[in-house]
């Protein structure tokens, strides 16, 4: 593919925004349109990104001939429908994470994905951060010795009040909760130092909303390797990660985020780098994509598709040992109706009394 790849984006929300800012600065990808359930909103998006083509339908979108890739980046419960709409559509996407909300939903994403021979990749933007290549360098290397634990926590601090309910983060119906949100970055850093764990134990508070407002995950390995996590929507917390192996150990501030880190081997100098982002660090995930799609692979290597439907296998297991199940979530592929959720408008005032009530 010498030409510029054209991408396109699927539901103009917040993160879709960090996302085509993060694209606009890569020579060879054009962001050339946005789709919407709304025409409106999608012309709102396209004029702050100057993007040519804007669709009122996620059909409409899909069937653009003028893209290569999309972005889906609708709340979690939307995105299996939204991205098996593109593949069969002919187009590579890129999926925010978490790739489905549960392994059912994966597995059905991904077969479409390999029966029409199309790219899929989970949007998990931390993996592919210039800092976390270097920390797997240094594992590689064997710089900290056998790495034995790892602790991680990334949790906000919200309050439940009418205004937070008017979002997703404490409603069922789009898959709100600390889990799907934040809890997924620890879990899928655990899969990068110790791969698919062997034991899962877990403790979670749920809500009034019922969703998991604060969360511990306890991962073990058959080789005695433990990963300890913390997630939160209702406590505010480092979000730091570290990783300890038998020679010393990696500090990385912000992981999730991650723009440093430092290497602490016994008996040596602490080595520390710093690698600020391109431009928000959205960028190098599309990187990826991009340089996957020019060499005609149909997956990544640094974020496979089976390391993603093991990580939501995981999260399905953290959730049984809660008695925490999702609602019926109503297709974003139809009209709007009353009893559907929008994906990209925020809940009514009925809906949110319905919440607390």
């Amino acid at each position: 593919m010498a030409r510029k790849i054209r991408w396109g984006i699927l539901g103009p929300g917040s993160i879709a925004e960090k996302f085509a800012a993060g694209l606009k600065t890569l020579p060879d990808a054009e962001l050339t349109a946005v789709g919407s359930r709304s025409l409106e909103r999608a012309n709102i998006f396209a004029d702050s990104f100057n993007i040519p083509h804007r669709h009122g339908t996620y059909e409409g979108l899909a069937d653009d001939s003028d893209i290569d890739a999309i972005y889906v980046s609708t709340p979690h419960p939307f995105h299996k429908e939204c991205a098996i709409l593109c593949l069969e559509a002919g187009k590579a996407v890129l999926c925010e994470k978490p790739l489905t909300v549960d392994a059912g939903q994966a597995e059905e994403m991904i077969a479409s994905a390999r029966a029409h021979n199309q790219f899929l990749m989970e949007a998990m933007w931390t993996r592919f951060l210039p800092v976390m290549v270097k920390v797997r360098e240094w594992l590689a290397d064997g710089a900290i010795g056998e790495p034995r634990l790892l602790t991680a926590d990334h949790g906000s601090r919200k309050v439940l009040s009418t205004e937070t309910l008017a979002g997703r983060h404490f409603n069922p119906e789009l898959g709100g909760g600390a889990l799907l949100d934040v809890g997924v970055y620890t879990i899928a850093l655990a899969y990068m130092v110790f791969g698919a764990p062997s034991k899962v134990t877990s403790l979670a508070h749920l809500g009034q909303t019922n969703v998991d407002e604060q969360a511990s995950i306890l991962l073990g390995y058959d080789s005695g390797q433990i990963a300890n996590l913390f997630c939160a929507i209702s406590t505010e917390t480092s979000k730091e990660a570290r990783i300890t192996g038998t020679h010393g150990s990696i500090h990385i501030p912000h992981f999730w985020e991650a723009t440093s880190a430092t290497l602490e081997v016994r008996g040596k100098d602490p080595v520390h780098i710093e690698i600020p982002f391109e431009e928000n660090g959205f960028e190098y995930q599309t990187i990826e994509v991009n340089n996957c799609l020019r060499l005609g692979k149909l997956e990544s290597d640094v974020m496979p598709l089976d390391e993603s439907l093991s990580i939501i296998k995981t999260m399905d297991t953290v959730r049984e040992q809660w008695g925490l199940e999702y609602p019926p979530f109503g297709s974003v592929l139809v009209p709007c109706q009353d009893n559907v959720v929008d994906p990209e408008e925020r809940m009514t005032e009925e809906a949110i009394e319905k919440n607390i009530s």
